[in-house]
């Protein structure tokens, strides 16, 4: 979503607070595009991390986030919205935006890695935030029905900070050409949002399976007499209740979903209701994975942590897991835009990304790989196992 595009502002709200249902049939990601005149020179406001407001870069004009009293994150039904979004796409799409009252926003799509920019207004060429290739206007598609934003959490770490981190990370990678150790991860950074969903569910399970205890016993006579472990298996079930609570999935199919989750945790405590005006100056990306595909990734991370819990309740040394059958009840999500410094650069023609968590500075991307180093490890670690083994047998 590009910040700095569109100097058109929504038209006025209508009366009333409307309700949650009504918002599912905006643009959703419309008039996040918009930019916020400086009131002291008329240039664009931007979102200063440090300071945590809008600061103007060319005459230092400042203003606080307008917030709202009442305004707070709530969790919204997930069943209650798939129903609202399912309606409305049987609608026509441009009906449905002009009755929430919303102006219509537009998404111009990367053709090199897919990404979707949304905007108000014109927008003659930009270049993409998520492979640094050039995009243009000629790709104009008007925004679909989509899910509104519930929450953003602002940029907490600085570009400098950033690069900072960046430059640790490089030195870190041992088995990295070293050319590629000197130079560094060069390339420009971007300051993004990427959109998540995160989940909330009461589960109830009712498992069954065998509790394992080992127990030893002497076999063999002579030199073949040796102690052997044995396992008794005996019966094991039962059932529990367990309270998940925001259960974070990347909204994008686009990006390496293991480098992603290897950015957590996030400190989604200091997330703010959503407001356009953190995003001024910087890009938010659109969700590709829809909200019923979200919680099925969800689904998959809840299903894993019920696995360890009936292991745990099985107890013993070793478990076998026969059956669990779980229910998901009163499901909630949110839809939360959370901030990453991103970074694509090339090394010998080949293009790697790179993700700084911009609310705690983790860093996680592709690099290349020295294989001589590589080989010569390998090496060193088959000559020092054989020299144990000749050791310990001689």
């Amino acid at each position: 979503m590009n910040t700095n595009e569109s100097s058109s502002s929504p038209p006025p709200a209508p009366p009333g607070e409307p309700d949650r249902s009504d918002l599912a049939g905006q643009g959703v990601d419309a008039g996040k595009g918009r930019i916020f005149p400086c009131e002291g020179c008329g240039a664009d406001l931007k979102f200063n991390i440090g300071q945590q407001h809008l600061k103007c870069p060319f005459c230092g004009f400042e203003k606080e986030l307008q917030l709202s009293e009442d305004a707070q994150i709530e969790e919204q039904d997930f069943h209650a919205m798939l129903a609202r979004v399912r309606e409305l796409r049987e609608q026509d799409t441009e009906e449905s935006n002009l009755q929430a009252g919303e102006e219509t926003a537009n998404e111009v799509r990367c053709e090199s890695c897919g990404a979707n920019v949304v905007f108000l207004g014109t927008l003659t060429s930009s270049e993409c935030p998520y492979c640094a290739s050039p995009i243009q206007r000629d790709d104009v598609h008007r925004c679909e029905v989509r899910v509104p934003v519930d929450a953003v959490l602002p940029f907490l770490i600085e570009h400098d900070q950033a690069q900072i981190n960046l430059k640790d990370w490089v030195e870190s990678r041992w088995f990295a050409p070293n050319d590629f150790l000197k130079r560094g991860a060069e390339g420009k950074f971007n300051g993004v949002y990427l959109p998540y969903w995160t989940f909330d569910t009461l589960t109830f399970n009712v498992y069954s399976g065998q509790r394992g205890e080992h127990y030893y016993v002497t076999v063999g006579t002579g030199k073949n007499k040796r102690r052997e472990r044995r396992t008794r298996w005996y019966p094991a079930s039962g059932k529990f209740q367990r309270f998940f609570d925001d259960v974070l999935v990347p909204a994008t199919i686009r990006f390496d979903g293991d480098m992603l989750i290897s950015l957590e945790p996030w400190p989604l405590q200091k997330c703010l209701p959503f407001t356009q005006e953190v995003l001024a100056g910087y890009f938010a990306r659109t969700y590709d994975l829809e909200l019923d595909g979200g919680f099925t990734h969800g689904k998959q991370r809840i299903d894993a942590v019920i696995d360890s819990d009936v292991r745990q309740r099985i107890g013993g040394d070793t478990q076998r897991v026969h059956s669990i059958k779980s229910r998901y009840d009163g499901i909630t999500y949110k839809h939360v835009l959370l901030p990453l410094w991103l970074l694509a650069y090339k090394y010998h023609d080949k293009t790697y990304q790179v993700y700084v968590n911009a609310a705690t500075g983790e860093v996680q991307g592709g690099r290349p790989y020295s294989w001589v180093k590589i080989t010569f490890a390998i090496v060193c670690g088959v000559a020092t196992i054989g020299g144990l083994l000749f050791l310990f047998s001689s």
